[in-house]
């Protein structure tokens, strides 16, 4: 069983940056795929970055070059740094993890959740 716990969320201007973070509680926690995913009210739970075990990443095009996802294996921490936002960035950003090896960015295969954060980027 992993718990997650997300925080950083706040609401910022457009232009500016923020970095989530994600507490992981697991013995086995470096060994995990790891991602972000966020839902907008009104639109369909999108993946934004994953990073597997070995430090490799995948990105959401429309996140590519804005975004940076990492993790501290030996804080159990996932992080998203998030630059150069958007109003469209505006929603509850998620971390998931899942035992399969590499998903990339379908949410189908994540076992777990954190609660979420909310991110509101105003114009």
């Amino acid at each position: 069983q992993v718990q997650l716990v997300e925080s950083g969320g706040v609401s910022v201007q457009a232009g500016g940056s923020l970095r989530l973070s994600c507490a992981a509680s697991a013995y086995t926690y470096s060994s995990y795929f790891m991602g972000w995913f966020r839902h907008a009210p009104g639109k369909e739970r999108e993946g934004v970055a994953a990073i597997d075990s070995g430090g490799s990443a995948s990105y959401a095009d429309s996140v590519k070059g804005r975004f940076t996802i990492s993790k501290d294996n030996a804080k159990n921490t996932l992080y998203l740094q998030m630059d150069s936002l958007e109003p469209e960035d505006t929603a509850m950003y998620y971390c998931g993890a899942t035992e399969f090896k590499w998903v990339g960015l379908s949410a189908s295969f994540f076992t777990y959740w954190g609660q979420g954060t909310q991110v509101t980027v105003s114009s």
